[in-house]
């Protein structure tokens, strides 16, 4: 009797089985490992989209230099030349017409003086034809000489102020002044001698 139950009983606990509640599937490890990576990059995934997108701060405008104003150029001022008309020329008269430079070669015949410097210094000598002479011309010269030097210096015929700004060894100064006249017809040798404040032609 038993071979003939027994079939049934255990079809009947199949179905029993196949009708009964379901118990809960258990998950492998590796399994429970990617569900919980899933969850935390879902949970990432999701912070990000909560967070603000953050917009672009438009660049502050740099104002531009400001140009600096320009210069136009005054025209130039027109000007009416004349053409210029050379001096003429006049026979030097009076002294203001003998501060100038000698024209030596102009001023007519020449004779040699010879200055001896006995000023017991070095100077400068300075000399003036200070009235025009037979060729109308006048005006100064000047010359350098040492100490107790002797110059042979050939002028024209004229009569000359000579003046000497005397320099010591010891740095002083000082000066000398006198008259001659180199006259015209006398070709002899003219001797003028600078003393500490005079010249003389002895």
């Amino acid at each position: 009797m038993f071979k003939k139950v027994f079939p049934l009983i255990l079809v009947l606990t199949i179905f029993l089985a196949a009708c009964g509640p379901q118990g809960t599937p258990t998950l492998a490890p590796a399994e429970v490992e990617g569900t919980a990576v899933s969850s935390a990059w879902t949970m990432v995934a999701m912070t990000q989209l909560a967070i603000p997108t953050a917009t672009a701060i438009p660049p502050t405008e740099i104002p531009s230099p400001t140009p600096l104003p320009t210069f136009t150029a005054l025209p130039a001022p027109t000007l009416e030349l004349t053409p210029l008309a050379l001096p003429t020329a006049t026979a030097a008269s009076g002294a203001d017409n003998c501060v100038k430079p000698l024209d030596i070669g102009a001023a007519g015949p020449q004779s040699k003086l010879r200055f001896e410097n006995e000023s017991g210094g070095t100077l400068t000598l300075s000399l003036n034809m200070y009235t025009p002479n037979a060729h109308a011309e006048c005006g100064s010269v000047s010359y350098t000489m040492g100490k107790n030097e002797r110059l042979v210096i050939s002028l024209p015929k004229g009569a000359y102020f000579a003046y000497a700004w005397i320099t010591y060894s010891n740095g002083n100064t000082g000066n000398a002044s006198g008259n001659f006249v180199n006259r015209v017809g006398e070709d002899d040798l003219l001797r003028v001698v600078i003393q500490k404040e005079v010249i003389v032609a002895p």
